[in-house]
């Protein structure tokens, strides 16, 4: 017997006068111990589908035309009286299930934790509201226990920690025990390990599986990442602008996909990607180097006292040697806060290192003054990981583009300026008609193509691209990678490409370089430090790459 049945759902957005279709007569059912994986791109439905069954979507402006929600909430397994259509559940009746019988996982756990109360408040206040019978005691002990057992180190002392003191990953472990902590029948996980490091998402999935077989709970998890579904998923969804257009068991649709949309999605992850003979083409071995790197130190000071006198340092980045040649592609991996993207930073000297040697040809850049750098910083751009923010919202793309070029005396007039904005638009496979829109106005995969048009538009010799495709959708994401690889064949250019996704590493670049506290564990040619790492610490990284094997 089915824990959850999904029925004919119909979820209408009414959105400035307009009705969207978010969810369109999706069907689907889940049961007792099962996973269920619904995949898809971002703005498919997923999310919604989560969010109808939880009835947390607005009512002013979320409707239900057809369709019913029915949930087994008291598991009585010999019975169909203890099914509820959750759509037509009054609000009071609706509470006593949310949290303890069906609990949800966010996809961002440091905007659904309360900044302004410490996690264990939190958890006690969800045990508490479904229990209210337990002591303030009794809450505090299972809320430690909750904690314990999503293996957060010395939960108890840790209970009064406030979000913004944890790591991202210890945050989804938060948001895993406060829905845990009710014991529900049912885990919806909205993209629950989206931007993690492979590491800390290989611990989340096992510890999922864990309480999963413990307690025999049903989960719903809603993901893009297809070897997270090999790995987790009894049966697969696969949605579609608002359609459910293939599923069943995840071996058969991923082994034999039927829809031509399941085939282009698993056609668009990296390791079904063939590189052409071109795209090898331009890495030469022999080439000269580019970018040269000599013992570069990045140290922030420890302060403390009333005085706050220097006591320590942090070492984010300590005694790093690197040699990136002209016309490669070098991919920067670790976990976060392992110094990749401080690293980034100071050899563009965005970041000033505490000592140690940047060269860009033959040009020393470290102790040059920012009047200095201005006639260099032409030929090294940067991509940043979050276009949404890193693009001004109130300049058209227009402006983003020509300014850059204005500040450094490229073009004749604004005319040419504009003409090479709209060539540069072209190379990166966006209409010329763009160029007098927001960024508003674009979705994320655009918004990242207008990202690297600005770092493409002075003509660099190097770009750093910094975590650019981390929580792009994999047809989005192909689309960036092979872009980047026709980019860097037209232009010679040379890529340092800051990532934790390893498929993504053994797809685009020539050399490989991994990072540990600041230092570089291991380096070497992509596939020898992919197919034979010598370093424990890059197994480790390798073996916890959710891969989809078929």
């Amino acid at each position: 017997m089915s824990l959850l049945e999904v029925q004919s759902l119909k979820t209408y957005l009414n959105s400035g006068g307009e009705v969207v279709k978010a969810v369109d007569d999706v069907s689907f059912s889940i049961k007792r111990g099962e996973t269920y994986c619904l995949v898809g791109e971002s703005g498919s439905g997923k999310s919604i589908c989560a969010l109808s069954i939880m009835q947390l979507l607005p009512a002013g402006i979320a409707s239900h035309p057809s369709g019913s929600i029915k949930f087994d909430w008291q598991n009585d397994e010999d019975s169909d009286s203890s099914f509820l259509d959750l759509l037509t559940l009054e609000d009071d009746a609706l509470r006593k299930i949310r949290g303890a019988s069906i609990a949800m996982i966010f996809q961002e756990p440091m905007t659904s934790l309360n900044p302004v109360f410490s996690i264990g408040e939190q958890i006690v206040e969800a045990l508490q509201l479904h229990s209210p019978e337990l002591s303030d005691e009794e809450a505090k002990s299972q809320a430690i226990d909750a904690l314990d057992q999503v293996q957060i180190k010395s939960a108890a002392t840790r209970f009064d920690d406030f979000p913004h003191q944890l790591s991202g990953g210890q945050r989804q472990r938060v948001m895993i025990a406060m829905a845990l902590a009710c014991k529900p029948d049912l885990l919806i996980a909205d993209e629950p390990t989206t931007a993690l490091d492979v590491t800390v998402q290989a611990e989340i999935l096992e510890l999922m599986r864990d309480l999963q077989a413990q307690k025999g709970m049903a989960i719903l998890f809603i993901t893009h990442d297809f070897g997270v579904v090999a790995q987790m998923a009894h049966q697969v969804g696969v949605m579609q602008s608002g359609k459910l257009v293939e599923q069943g068991l995840t071996k058969e649709v991923l082994a034999y996909p039927q829809h031509a949309y399941t085939q282009q999605l698993l056609a668009s992850v990296p390791e079904n990607l063939a590189k052409s003979a071109v795209d090898t083409a331009a890495y030469d071995a022999e080439a000269s180097v580019l970018v040269s790197v000599k013992d570069l130190d990045v140290w922030f000071p420890i302060r403390a006292g009333l005085f706050r006198r220097v006591k320590d340092h942090l070492k984010a980045v300590d005694g790093i040697d690197l040699n990136i040649r002209k016309g490669s592609i070098m991919a920067l991996v670790g976990e976060s806060g392992c110094g990749k993207t401080t690293l980034g930073r100071a050899i563009l000297q965005l970041e000033r290192p505490t000592a140690g040697s940047v060269k860009l040809g033959s040009q020393e850049l470290t102790g040059l003054t920012a009047e200095q750098l201005r006639p260099i910083r032409p030929r090294m751009q940067i991509a940043f990981q979050d276009p949404q923010s890193s693009l001004n919202p109130r300049l058209q793309i227009v402006t983003t583009l020509t300014e850059p070029m204005k500040v450094h005396g490229i073009g004749e007039n604004q005319e040419d300026r504009i003409e090479r904005a709209m060539k540069v638009l072209q190379q990166v496979q966006l209409p010329e008609d763009h160029l007098w829109r927001y960024p508003h106005e674009f979705s994320g995969g655009q918004r990242q193509r207008i990202g690297l048009a600005r770092a493409l538009v002075t003509n660099p010799e190097f770009i750093v691209c910094d975590e650019i495709t981390s929580a792009l959708d994999v047809s989005v994401q192909a689309e960036v990678l092979q872009l980047l690889l026709e980019i860097r064949n037209q232009r010679d250019l040379t890529l340092l490409f800051i990532t934790h996704n390893i498929s993504v590493v053994e797809y685009l670049s020539d050399e490989t370089v991994v990072m540990k506290a600041g230092k570089i564990v291991e380096q070497g040619p992509t596939t020898t430090v992919c197919s034979n790492p010598q370093n424990p610490y890059t197994q480790k990284l390798l073996n916890a790459v959710p891969r989809l094997k078929l």
